[in-house]
């Protein structure tokens, strides 16, 4: 294993203290002589992408991609993550249709979709001839979590590589129209899709909420948790305001924050038929 020099050991530990400052305004301690810097400083320092060169991704780099995704851990090795290439040109303009509001779903080399796919499990059963008792919400859950682990060890390979990605959950709004277009079967729930490509220009770091908020030490505790929004909502507007959400219906106030943006973003109702998609793929949500 590659062990980084000194200098090299000092550059990244500069690097990782600040992209973590402003990633969440908070100064971190980072020791030199930790193992793995360089990745550590990559992770720390992750923007998301939108803008892609006009240069194709090989098949033989989304192998190897897929291979380290599918090397990450699984809930008792029962491996229901799985990815889906899309490299029909049809089908990812087809995508791309269904969300107008997102031009980078098209302009992506590579559109990639993960899957929950709670189908493997019980065939393996029948075919073992074994009972399938566990017919419950927690197989849809254990088929998700193992997907979304799947998708964000495939960013950090990708990102390694030097590629860059958008994750897509808003491919979910239209999930029944994504299943029958991927023909997915019985118990296989897309839960994501991600756009890849060789990036093209500077791409955004998003601040985040501050650790205080987020990190808790034996019991859980969100007694100031306001208090730290209401910071961080002052911290990212300075970074980055986005554009005010549906003015004419709640008007412009003089900071709208990460939290104003969100409450108005979930003042709409939202994926309402999701859970009859799924009940329709054939999971038990008891």
């Amino acid at each position: 294993m590659k062990h980084d020099s000194n200098e090299d050991a000092s550059v990244a530990a500069s690097a990782m203290q600040n992209a973590l400052k402003q990633r969440f305004g908070e100064d971190f301690a980072v020791d030199p002589e930790i193992s793995g810097l360089s990745d550590l400083a990559r992770m720390a320092s992750r923007k998301v992408t939108r803008r892609y060169a006009a240069k194709p991704v090989s098949d033989e780099m989304l192998r190897l991609l897929c291979g380290c995704a599918l090397s990450a851990p699984s809930k008792s090795d029962l491996q229901q993550g799985d990815i889906l290439i899309v490299r029909d040109r049809t089908i990812h303009d087809a995508i791309a249709d269904m969300l107008p509001s997102m031009p980078w779903v098209r302009n992506a080399p590579v559109f990639v979709v993960f899957l929950a796919n709670g189908r493997r499990l019980p065939q393996i059963s029948g075919w073992r001839e074994k009972p399938f008792p566990n017919d419950h919400l927690d197989a849809f859950f254990n088929a998700s979590v193992d997907a979304a682990i799947v998708m964000t060890s495939f960013i950090r390979a990708a990102e390694a590589a030097g590629l860059g990605c958008c994750p897509i959950s808003v491919l979910r709004d239209r999930v029944f129209d994504v299943a029958k277009l991927l023909s997915l079967p019985e118990r296989v729930v897309p839960i994501a899709g991600l756009t890849l490509g060789w990036p093209e220009g500077e791409s955004h770091m998003s601040a985040r909420l501050p650790l205080s908020a987020t990190v808790h030490i034996d019991r859980f505790d969100d007694a100031n948790v306001k208090e730290h929004v209401d910071a961080y909502d002052r911290r990212r507007a300075a970074i980055h305001a986005p554009k005010p959400r549906q003015p004419e219906r709640w008007g412009v106030p003089d900071l709208y924050g990460w939290s104003e943006d969100k409450a108005r973003q979930y003042a709409d109702p939202q994926r309402a038929d999701f859970g009859a998609f799924v009940r329709a793929q054939g999971f038990c949500l008891d």
